[in-house]
């Protein structure tokens, strides 16, 4: 991997700004936009994934990033079962439903393979 010099560099960055940015036109449905809660929830959700992605790039260490890279991961699958709440709640199609949680598995499988670079190659957790 080439030396990255900016998170914005990061394929699982982007692909987590994809998400958050997929979960946001979502909640812009005219049934989600009444569910306060869920709504904040998921964009929360959603925007975490790329923010602690960033913030754990500028951590200065590998440990402290891997421990960000969890935390980011954790929050796309949170993403993800909120996505389920929306469709149970008719909010969301099952299209629109599988398009946001497959980038939200992207997602999970960039941080995983970043993780494992950062730990020289081992899987992660």
């Amino acid at each position: 991997m080439a030396k990255v010099k900016r998170f914005e560099d990061l394929q699982a960055w982007q692909k987590a700004r994809q998400l958050a940015n997929a979960v946001y036109d979502l909640t812009e449905h005219a049934a989600f936009v009444k569910d306060f809660r869920l709504r904040n929830q998921i964009q929360g959700a959603s925007g975490s994934v790329m923010h602690n992605i960033a913030e754990g790039f500028d951590s200065g260490s590998d440990p402290e990033f891997i421990r960000f890279l969890k935390m980011a991961r954790r929050s796309a699958s949170e993403t993800q079962s909120e996505l389920y709440l929306a469709l149970d709640r008719k909010y969301i199609t099952q299209d629109e439903m599988q398009k946001a949680y497959a980038l939200a598995s992207e997602a999970k499988k960039l941080i995983n393979g970043l993780i494992g670079y950062l730990r020289g190659g081992k899987s992660h957790d």
